[in-house]
C-alpha cells in the first residue's frame, strides 16, 4: 500500500467501478493532489469494458482482457478499495451507507454505477430471465448455459428480449460461440434455435437505415427468427408471453431491455428521473446536491438526451475528473459539452464488424479488426502503470494545500497535522479523537471482566474462573491493505490464533495501534472503521475488548494482547509437541498470503486473488480447533510468519518425530504459485528460507514450481494439525462442513530417523 507524509484533508468516494470512475483513478494516479484521499467503493474486483463484452462471448477474448482490475488500478491510484454494497446516502452527515461495513464519509461523492434492469414491470421476468446486467451474474449464467448446452443432446432455443445494439450484438456472440463449440464436440449445431424478441417494428432504432438492413440480413442468414412488434408482457419458466397472446417456448431468456437507476437511489433526496437515473448539471454535479457528482449510465444530463452508451461514461472520465479536482480546490467547475453523433462499432460475432455514424454506415472484417485495436488500446490504458513515486509531494499550507481550500479551523489542525510530532505520551491519539472513535463501539460484556473498557480506570481486571488456567498471547504488525476495517478484523483474526490453537477460549483482549496523524475526523474515521472491524471478531468469539493504547505513527498498525482460559490440567492443552509416528499433517486454510500481497505492493497481483486471500484471512480457526480436538488432534499450531516449514519444525523437535511434506498436496490461494514464479517474494522470505536446513532432501525440489511457497510468511492463516489416521477422513469432513473447504492432508509424521534434518519432501 501507498504511504504519504501528508495528512488527509479531503475525501473523495466513487460508488462504483465505471467507465468514468477508472478514467478518474488513473488520471489520480498520474496526477495526485497532495492532501487528497481516494476511496472507490465497489462489489467486484473487476469491472468489465462493455465494448468488448461481445467479443468475450463470441470466445475472442478470455476474462482478464475484458476486465478492468479495480484493484491493481485502485493501488496505482493510491486509493482505498471498500468491496461492499451501497444501499444509500445521508446526506446530511455526508456518509455512504453500505451494507455489510461502517458508513463511510465524503466530501465529494461521485456516482458510476451503470443501470440496473427494470424487470419488476414484467411479471415473472425476475425469476426466469438472465438480465445483462449486472454483468458479473450474466457472465455466471453464461458459462453455466455454455456447459449446458455443450452437455444437453437434443435442441435447445435461446430467446432474447431487446432489440437495440446490445441485445442483436449479445445474441450473435452468443451463437457464433455456441455453434463453435457444438461443432468442436461433433454435434449439430443447428439444434440451437435463436428468437429475438422487441417491442418496436425495427431493430437497432437509434440507427440509420442502412445498418438496419445490413443486420436484418445477417440475422436472416444466421436463421434468427425476428419477432416485432412483440412486447414482453409475462415471464413463464421457460415460456414467454407477448401482448399479443403469443406463447413462445425458449429453454433459457436473456433481458437485454432498457434499464433504469437502482432502487436505493429513491431514498437518497436526489433528483432522478421517470426511469430513477440521477439528473445532472452540465458539470456533471447532481441537481440538488453540489457535493454530489454521477457519470455514465446512471446519469442523465438535463441539457443533453443522451442514448445510455459506454462512449459516453468514457468521455466523461475526463470532465468528472477535471471537476472533482475543481471541487476540493473551491474553484469554478467547467461544463462538459458531449458530442452530439458518435462511432458505434457493432460486431457480428464473427470478427466482422458494421460502423455506424448518423447516416454514416460501412462494414467488414477490417472494421471488426479496427474495433479490437481501438479497444486493446483502451484496455492497456489500465493494465500497463508507469513507475510512480509512493509519495505525493508536499506543498506548503496557506489558503489552499496542493488546490484544496481549507477553513480557518481546519487550517489550524492541518498545520498541526504535519507540524514536527511530539515523542513519548505526546504521541498519543487526542482523547477527544478517541473518545468519539469508540463511543458507538460495543464490545461484548463478559460477567468475569470486572473492569474493563467503559470504566475510567487505567487498567483491566478480570476473574479467573476456579478450575481454569490462562492463555496469554499477543500480535502486532503495520497494515497491508488500504481498507482499515478488513485490516482490522484480520488483525483481531490474527492475534486470536494463538489462543485457539492450543485450545483454549478468548477471554480479554487489549488493543494495541498507530494512525497517521491528520485532521480530527480523519483520524476518528480510520481509528471507528478499524477497531469496528475488529470488534466484530472479538465479539463473535466472547472476546471483551478491555482496553488498549492509540498511539500516532508513520504507517496505520493494530495488534491485541489476548487472554484466554483453559481447563487447567494438562490433557487439556492442545500442544506443538504432540505429534505421534503414524498420524496425519492436515492443513486447514490454504497457503501464499505472503507472496500474493508482496505482489499486490508492486501492483502485480490481480484483484480476485487478493479478495479471495483476505476471505481467507477472516475465517476464525476457532471451531476447527475444536474439530481438532474432538477427532483427537495430538499438536495443533496456527500459520504465521515462520511459514509452514518453520512452524512444522517447531513442532517436530519437542516431539521427537520426522515428517514427510507432499508439495502436490499442499492447499494453495489463487495466484500464490504464480506470484513465486514471477520471483515475487514476502521480505520474511529470506529469514524462513534460513530453515532450508530441516530438509533432508531439499536439492531435489529446489526448482518445484510449489517449494518456494513452505517458507512463505502467512497472516492469519490455517490450522496445521497432527489427527490419528484413524480419525483423519472424520476430521476432515467435518472441517469441510463447517467452513473449511480447502483442508486436506498435506503429509505424514514418520518415527525419527538416522538424519539430523527432520523433515523430508514428496512431489
Amino acid at each position: 500500500m501507498q504511504t504519504s507524509d501528508q495528512p488527509i484533508l479531503r475525501d473523495i468516494v466513487l460508488i462504483g467501478g465505471g467507465h468514468s470512475h477508472v478514467g478518474v483513478l488513473k488520471s489520480f494516479g498520474m496526477n495526485p493532489i497532495p492532501g487528497v484521499r481516494l476511496t472507490l467503493i465497489c462489489t467486484d474486483m473487476h469491472t468489465p469494458y462493455s465494448g468488448m463484452l461481445p467479443g468475450y462471448v463470441a470466445g475472442h477474448y478470455d476474462y482478464d482482457a475484458v476486465h478492468i482490475d479495480l484493484s491493481r488500478l485502485a493501488a496505482f491510484a493510491g486509493a482505498r478499495l471498500y468491496r461492499d454494497e451501497v444501499i444509500g446516502i445521508d446526506r446530511t452527515n455526508q456518509k455512504v451507507i453500505c451494507k455489510s461495513r461502517p458508513a463511510v464519509p465524503y466530501d465529494q461523492l461521485s456516482i458510476n454505477i451503470g443501470s440496473t434492469p427494470q424487470l419488476q414491470g414484467v411479471p415473472g421476468a425476475a425469476e426466469h430471465a438472465v438480465a445483462v446486467k449486472p454483468i458479473r451474474n450474466f457472465n455466471d449464467r453464461w458459462l453455466q448455459l455454455l456447459e449446458r448446452v455443450k452437455t444437453h443432446k437434443g435442441k435447445t432455443t435461446i430467446a432474447v428480449v431487446g432489440a437495440g445494439a446490445g441485445g442483436v450484438e449479445l445474441l450473435l456472440a452468443m451463437q457464433f460461440r455456441l455453434r463453435n463449440e457444438l461443432t468442436k464436440l461433433g454435434c449439430n449445431p443447428d439444434e440451437l434455435t435463436f428468437h429475438l424478441l422487441t417491442s418496436s417494428d425495427t431493430i437497432l432504432p437509434t440507427h440509420n437505415a442502412g445498418v438496419r438492413s445490413r443486420f436484418d440480413a445477417v440475422l436472416a442468414q444466421r436463421g434468427v427468427r425476428v419477432h416485432r412488434n412483440a412486447e414482453v408482457t409475462k415471464v413463464n419458466a421457460q415460456v414467454l408471453t407477448t401482448a399479443a397472446g403469443q406463447e413462445l417456448r425458449a429453454d433459457e431468456i436473456i433481458w437485454v431491455t432498457r434499464a433504469g437507476g437502482a432502487a436505493w437511489l429513491k431514498n437518497t433526496g436526489l433528483q432522478l428521473t421517470a426511469e430513477g437515473f440521477i439528473e445532472v448539471k452540465d458539470t456533471l454535479q447532481t441537481i440538488n446536491d453540489p457535493l454530489i457528482f454521477a457519470a455514465g449510465d446512471i446519469a442523465s444530463m438535463v441539457n443533453f438526451k443522451l442514448e445510455k452508451a459506454g462512449v459516453f461514461a468514457v468521455r466523461q472520465g475526463k470532465p468528472l475528473t477535471e471537476n472533482l479536482r475543481r471541487a476540493v480546490g473551491g474553484t469554478t467547475l467547467e461544463a462538459y459539452r458531449p458530442q452530439t453523433s458518435w462511432l458505434a462499432l457493432i460486431s457480428t460475432g464473427d470478427k466482422y464488424a458494421v460502423a455506424s455514424r448518423g447516416w454514416l454506415g460501412f462494414a467488414g472484417a477490417w472494421v471488426w479488426q479496427w474495433k479490437d485495436w481501438i479497444d486493446q488500446r483502451f484496455m492497456r490504458k489500465f493494465s500497463e502503470f508507469p513507475e510512480m513515486s509512493a509519495k505525493a509531494t508536499s506543498v506548503p499550507f496557506n489558503n489552499a494545500l496542493g488546490g484544496v481550500k481549507l477553513n480557518s479551523e481546519e487550517s489550524l489542525q492541518a498545520i498541526s497535522a504535519i507540524a514536527m510530532r511530539c515523542g513519548g505520551c505526546g504521541a498519543k491519539v487526542g482523547a477527544t479523537i478517541l473518545q468519539n472513535a469508540l463511543s458507538n463501539l460495543h464490545p461484548v460484556q463478559r460477567d468475569d471482566v470486572l473492569i474493563g473498557l467503559k470504566d475510567p480506570d487505567d487498567a483491566a481486571v478480570v476473574r479467573v474462573p476456579p478450575g481454569m488456567a490462562m492463555v496469554h498471547s499477543v500480535d502486532f504488525f503495520r497494515a497491508f491493505i488500504d481498507d482499515p476495517y478488513i485490516f482490522g478484523k484480520v488483525a483481531a483474526n490474527h492475534a486470536l490464533g494463538d489462543i485457539w490453537a492450543m485450545g483454549g477460549q478468548a477471554q480479554s483482549a487489549t488493543a494495541v495501534c498507530t494512525v497517521p496523524p491528520g485532521m480530527d475526523s480523519k483520524v476518528e474515521d480510520v481509528l471507528f472503521q478499524m477497531m469496528t472491524g475488529a470488534l466484530e471478531v472479538l465479539n463473535e468469539a466472547d472476546c471483551s475488548l478491555v482496553g488498549g493504547h492509540t498511539g500516532e505513527g508513520k504507517e496505520l498498525a493494530l495488534g491485541f494482547a489476548i487472554n484466554g482460559l483453559i481447563e487447567d490440567k494438562p490433557e487439556a492443552i492442545l500442544r506443538k509437541s504432540g505429534m505421534k509416528p503414524g498420524d496425519v499433517l492436515i492443513l486447514t486454510k490454504p497457503i501464499g498470503t505472503g507472496t500474493l500481497f508482496a505482489a499486490h505492493a508492486r501492483l502485480a497481483a490481480k484483484g480476485r486473488w487478493i479478495d479471495a486471500a483476505l476471505q481467507s484471512m477472516v475465517i476464525s480457526n476457532r471451531v476447527g480447533a475444536q474439530i481438532l480436538r474432538d477427532h483427537g488432534g495430538t499438536a495443533c499450531t496456527d500459520l504465521t510468519g515462520f511459514g509452514l516449514l518453520g512452524h512444522l519444525v517447531e513442532m517436530t523437535r519437542p516431539s521427537g518425530v520426522d515428517a514427510e511434506i507432499h508439495l502436490s498436496a499442499l492447499p494453495l490461494l489463487d495466484g500464490a504459485q504464480e506470484c513465486v514464479e514471477a520471483g515475487i517474494t514476502s521480505s520474511l522470505q529470506s529469514a524462513n528460507v534460513r530453515l532450508r536446513r530441516a530438509l533432508r532432501n531439499q536439492e531435489e525440489f529446489v526448482k518445484h514450481p510449489r517449494y518456494p511457497l513452505i517458507f512463505d510468511p502467512q497472516t492469519a492463516g490455517g490450522l496445521l494439525a497432527s489427527v490419528p489416521l484413524t480419525q483423519v477422513d472424520a476430521c476432515i469432513a467435518a472441517l469441510k462442513a463447517q467452513g473449511y473447504p480447502h483442508t486436506c492432508k498435506i503429509g505424514r509424521i514418520l518415527p525419527q530417523g538416522e538424519a539430523l534434518e527432520p523433515i523430508a519432501l514428496i512431489a
